[in-house]
């Protein structure tokens, strides 16, 4: 039996070549979101600190072992690739099968945002509903059949969903910088700013927002998995990630700062967090009827941003090129559309079911902490696969043309363990529920049984796949 091969995207045509612009736009569009601005606020003017920190534990040497591994191993496939040559078959696919269930309660949490700010366009009389689960069930539903829809239909018609979301990211994020900038030119600062305020503390809640944090830097493994379609992918990966990382973390940090200028920080809340800081900052500068503007665009950019993964996660290999592991229906394509129909509808009605499950037992504001920690444990499980595969292929020579980590050896396999380190410490921490969770035991139950579930799903499937291809 061999392993599990890459198949082709169920979609694809003609190639596209993407460049150094197309990739620093991607990993921009897939690892900047609005919504990690309000969390990081929402911990005070430590989180400045943390982000800082994040970027030196996490995003460097998520860099240089996605820019070491992906040159020594071009090909398709990304993480998926590294684990199966790292530690054979079942970790390349439980590498790739938890990959792609991180997205599970990912959607729901990214819709769970965007009903959340799309309150703000209604003013206070919305803002009724902002504790009500119905509305925001029926929301993520709705956002769930648009995203599903459009992409059955083609990436022809999909796609404009998601160049309006990446159009969205920017404007909210620069006018949360300016207004930031004009509010505290006029009033000052609405949070203290002294030297101990940027001080991270070890108090719980802020413990918990150092693995948000974490996550809010993933993404960069993700153009991986396109190694064959980027033009020169030796050089142009390293130039894209690098001025990517610095542009993200400047927008990052800024935003951050600009919120806390507007709000003192016991009054945001990582749901709208952004909005309402936005609310109070054109209030105060007399330009109060940009907010519900601003609020179309971030929740037009969290619906672009579930369209876009969306679309691509259905496309993995183990949902529907994986051979002779899942059933053959899950690689048909739809007679008319040409696209994979039944992979994007089974993962939608699973994401659906992370819509109710996440609301078992708990408020709003504890189902999207919920969901939020369920995903992050699922994306960083193949996190710890790839950097523990960093650190095993170390052993195998590496050819003439790959990008290798400056220092050799000895850096790379220090880097990787400190990545994993750094995951391992956020997917623990992603465990503990917050201080205002009314039902905790519940709350650990359902992110760490959700995580442990679709570990047990995976390997289940291998086995049944495995066993089927021996017969």
């Amino acid at each position: 039996m061999t392993a599990p091969q890459l198949a082709p995207s169920a979609s694809s045509g003609l190639r596209r070549v993407l460049t150094f612009r197309d990739l620093f736009l991607f990993y921009i569009v897939t690892t900047f979101s609005l919504r990690w601005i309000a969390t990081a606020a929402a911990a005070g003017p430590s989180a400045i600190v943390i982000w800082i920190v994040a970027a030196l534990g996490l995003f460097v040497p998520l860099v240089f072992t996605v820019l070491e591994l992906s040159s020594r191993y071009p090909e398709e496939g990304g993480l998926y690739v590294w684990s199966k040559r790292a530690f054979g078959p079942f970790a390349g696919f439980i590498t790739g099968w938890t990959y792609w269930g991180a997205n599970l309660p990912y959607f729901p949490g990214l819709l769970y945002f965007a009903a959340g700010n799309a309150l703000f366009i209604g003013g206070p009389s919305w803002q009724s509903l902002s504790t009500n689960s119905t509305y925001f069930i029926v929301v993520s539903m709705t956002g769930l059949a648009v995203a599903v829809g459009l992409n059955v239909v083609g990436l022809n018609v999909g796609k404009w969903l998601n160049n309006v979301g990446a159009m969205a990211t920017w404007i909210p994020a620069l006018l949360l910088v300016i207004l930031g900038v004009a509010s505290w030119s006029r009033f000052g600062s609405a949070t203290p700013l002294s030297a101990h305020a940027f001080v991270p503390t070890t108090s719980l809640k802020d413990v918990i927002f150092w693995s948000t944090i974490a996550f809010a830097f993933g993404g960069v493994e993700s153009a991986s998995t396109m190694g064959e379609e980027i033009q020169d992918a030796r050089r142009t990966v390293p130039r894209s990630v690098l001025a990517a990382g610095a542009v993200m973390t400047i927008l990052y940090i800024c935003a951050t700062l600009s919120v806390l200028l507007a709000m003192p920080k016991t009054q945001i809340s990582g749901l709208q967090g952004i909005m309402q800081a936005i609310q109070v900052m054109t209030a105060k500068v007399g330009v109060a009827w940009l907010a519900p503007m601003i609020a179309a665009l971030v929740a037009l950019n969290a619906l672009g941003g579930v369209g876009g993964w969306f679309a691509a996660t259905a496309r993995l290999p183990f949902v529907a090129g994986l051979d002779n592991f899942l059933p053959r229906a899950f690689g048909a394509l739809h007679p008319k559309w040409r696209t994979p129909h039944v992979a994007l509808l089974v993962q939608a009605g699973i994401a659906a079911c992370f819509v109710f499950l996440g609301q078992a037992g708990t408020n709003v504001r504890g189902t999207y902490d919920a969901l939020v920690s369920m995903g992050i444990i699922a994306y960083f499980i193949p996190f710890l696969f790839m950097f523990a595969a960093m650190i095993a292929l170390q052993r195998e020579p590496a050819a003439p043309g790959v990008i290798r980590v400056p220092g050799g050896t000895p850096v790379a396999i220090a880097l990787a363990a400190l990545g994993f380190f750094v995951t391992a410490v956020s997917i623990v921490l992603a465990c503990i529920p917050p201080d205002d969770e009314p039902n905790k035991t519940l709350a650990v139950v359902k992110v760490v049984g959700a995580s442990v579930v679709l570990v047990v799903i995976g390997a289940i499937i291998y086995a049944i796949g495995k066993r089927r291809t021996q017969m």
